[in-house]
């Protein structure tokens, strides 16, 4: 994505120690405040 991108030429200096990029899926959001879950929690 333009997102990944944007972060590895930011980041990538070809050193050790330049990182990682985990992308994963969210399965859930919940709003601890009001106990909304989902789009609603954002």
């Amino acid at each position: 994505t333009e997102v990944v991108k944007a972060i590895k030429e930011a980041a990538q200096t070809g050193e050790v120690g330049d990182g990682k990029i985990f992308i994963s899926e969210i399965e859930n959001a919940i709003r601890i405040r009001t106990g909304e879950e989902g789009t609603t929690a954002l």
